[in-house]
């Protein structure tokens, strides 16, 4: 797995103790997350990893399990997200475009 993204996390800037946390403190870890240039490629690691514990990508263990269980024919995370911001950002230009 390609990890070089990890020098450009936010939370690298945190203890690594506030993002492996249990009830409301995870939406407190999650927050960290949101302003993230990063945000999409620590989720696809943690996925693709099946990385059971921890805020990783803004998503929490629980979520994540879901999202596993709610899509299990994704093989590589990764791929399917770069393919998603890759559509959107054709998208956003498309119509930045035509206006």
């Amino acid at each position: 797995m390609d990890d070089r993204w990890m020098g450009a996390a936010l939370c690298r800037a945190v203890d690594a103790d506030d993002l492996f946390v249990e009830g409301a403190a995870q939406n407190r870890a999650k927050t960290l997350c949101a302003g993230c240039p990063v945000k999409a490629e620590c989720l696809a690691y943690a996925l693709d990893g099946r990385i059971e514990y921890g805020v990783w990508g803004g998503m929490t263990e629980r979520e994540r399990r879901a999202l596993l269980k709610r899509r299990p024919t994704v093989r590589s995370w990764g791929l399917l997200l770069e393919a998603a911001r890759r559509h959107r950002d054709g998208a956003a230009a498309s119509e930045r475009r035509s206006a």
